[in-house]
């Protein structure tokens, strides 16, 4: 244990930081060299991309759509008027998210728990995550929305300043564009806030204003958006069409918690772009009408939801193995990687949990003030948790989660080495 503290000193000197960005850069530069093309949604997200930058609007097949959240596009579409319309120039792009990823979550770890080498730690467990790192090839929403998500988060808890809710707000507001129901991140962060103040008719109106704020100009990012789709559709739609297949899709006759496309209740609906809006209205009609008429089965199958999404990981492998032409070669040592992924995410989450029980339960006595940020990464954990209960769960949609589970761990190991150097980085958020 010694000879762990002593390494944990250097750690969190300022000549280790260097040292541990190289060792976070390293393999995500490497990794780019393994061939991969585009493909499921990915291909999709680019074809649009290029078209958008060629000026020809949010189109498929010729004809205007709003099935896909169109964050993602749009943005590899500015890309593409500056830069080569390419993969490469994508994965350029994801690289330089993924290492804003590494800082902001080298920054949040050290403000949430006060604690640099938490922070140090926080950022040398997700270097060293395969499927952090195997993503960077990949034309996916994971990374970016990643950022937008942290940098949102960061925002809040790091400046009181009034002037930053609404740069905030625009950075939910593009979140929103990937993925609509990130508004639900809002009210999670404010609430955390709240509750590290005493509970009181002002705290609460004081934390109801500023997260309105937030939340109206998240909105405001999105209206000329919603407007576009009234003008397409002649109907009010905020983000998409596609949430009543998804709705559908994990409740129907053969739900069991996952994905379930192929079920008679959602290919008997005949789907075209130009009936999208129709279809999202069918497909939602008929998965709330399986859910009134199933309450029960819907019932059980939210923890069966619930563990899908958190119980497996390195679901990036399957587009390797659909988009690499060195997958077939060598199938075996990709899925030996996912195995020892699949291993390391499992040490992740008991850490998570590990980490929960031990800040509840070795704090001060209990009293409002018990609450603290470290609460943040469980509420973001939470957000997808309640989606995906509902709707149904997948794994790929808790990457964005995982800096925050990374954070917690951090704390924990630099608890257990027992040389936890407090470095003063107080939250002032709300107050």
């Amino acid at each position: 244990m010694k000879a762990l503290k002593q390494l944990l000193t250097w750690f969190t000197s300022p000549a280790a930081l260097p040292a541990l960005f190289l060792l976070y850069l390293a393999p995500r530069i490497a990794i780019l060299f393994v061939p991969v093309e585009a493909t499921s949604d990915g291909e999709w997200y680019l074809a649009r991309a290029v078209e958008m930058s060629q000026g020809l609007g949010y189109m498929e097949d010729g004809v205007p759509t709003a099935f896909w959240p169109p964050g993602w596009p749009m943005t590899l579409a500015v890309l593409f008027r500056f830069f080569d319309a390419s993969l490469l120039t994508v994965q350029i792009f994801n690289l330089l998210c993924s290492l804003l990823t590494g800082w902001l979550t080298l920054d949040l770890g050290k403000r949430l728990f006060k604690s640099e080498a938490a922070g140090r730690l926080a950022l040398l467990l997700l270097a060293i995550y395969p499927n952090n790192i195997g993503y960077i090839p990949l034309v996916a929403t994971e990374i970016f929305y990643t950022t937008l998500l942290l940098g949102g988060c960061r925002l809040l808890i790091a400046d009181q300043r009034h002037r930053i809710l609404p740069i905030a707000g625009i950075l939910f507001g593009a979140a929103m564009l990937i993925k609509a129901q990130s508004l639900l991140v809002i009210p999670l962060i404010f609430g955390v806030a709240l509750l590290r103040d005493a509970v009181n008719v002002r705290n609460i109106l004081i934390a109801m204003t500023k997260a309105g704020v937030v939340i109206l100009t998240a909105l405001l990012v999105v209206m000329p958006w919603s407007y576009r789709n009234h003008t397409v559709f002649g109907e009010w739609v905020m983000v998409s069409t596609n949430g009543g297949l998804t709705l559908l899709t994990g409740n129907n006759p053969s739900a069991n918690g996952d994905y379930t496309p192929d079920d008679p209740l959602v290919t008997s609906i005949t789907r075209t772009v130009e009936n999208q809006l129709e279809v999202d209205k069918e497909a939602r009609r008929r998965g709330m009408a399986w859910i009134k008429e199933n309450p029960a089965r819907f019932a059980a199958l939210m923890p069966l939801k619930a563990f899908r999404l958190w119980a497996p990981d390195g679901e990036a492998e399957w587009l390797y193995q659909l988009g690499s032409p060195l997958y077939a070669d060598h199938a075996a040592a990709f899925r030996t990687l996912r195995y020892a992924n699949q291993a390391y995410y499992t040490l992740l989450m008991l850490g998570f949990g590990v980490a929960g029980f031990l800040l509840v339960t070795r704090r001060r006595p209990l009293s409002p003030m018990r609450i603290d940020w470290w609460l943040l990464p469980y509420a973001i954990a939470l957000y997808p948790t309640l989606i995906a209960m509902v709707f149904s769960g997948q794994s790929r949609f808790h990457y964005p989660v995982m800096p925050f589970v990374v954070m917690c761990c951090g704390w924990l190991l630099a608890e257990w080495i027992g040389n936890d150097r407090s470095q003063g980085h107080d939250s002032p958020v709300t107050r």
